[in-house]
């Protein structure tokens, strides 16, 4: 009975340590039309840095973009669209090129 407890505490302490190589990083742009002055970046950073998973945002005023780097594990890229979108500044996640 000790030894299955050992072996069980092993067991869930190996899962621990490999869950999070199971996350993987991921990086999207948003296309933000709405973006139109200086203070616009500011909102759309806040809202975005509050979903969890995100752990950098690149807010590009000039091109109307935002690049999100988020844990995939935690987050996708609706709840991305939906963050911007409920600040007051609809998204689209870029198209990219096959």
């Amino acid at each position: 009975m000790k030894n299955t407890k050992i072996l069980l505490a092993g067991l869930l302490a190996a899962l621990v340590l490999i869950a999070p190589a199971w996350a993987s990083p991921q990086i999207v742009t948003l296309n933000v039309p709405g973006m139109t002055c200086p203070a616009c970046p500011i909102t759309i950073k806040k809202a975005l840095e509050k979903v969890q998973g995100v752990s950098k945002v690149d807010v590009r005023y000039e091109k109307k973009q935002v690049l999100v780097t988020f844990d995939d594990a935690k987050t996708n890229t609706d709840a991305l669209v939906k963050a911007t979108t409920n600040a007051g500044f609809p998204s689209q996640p870029e198209k990219t090129a096959k």
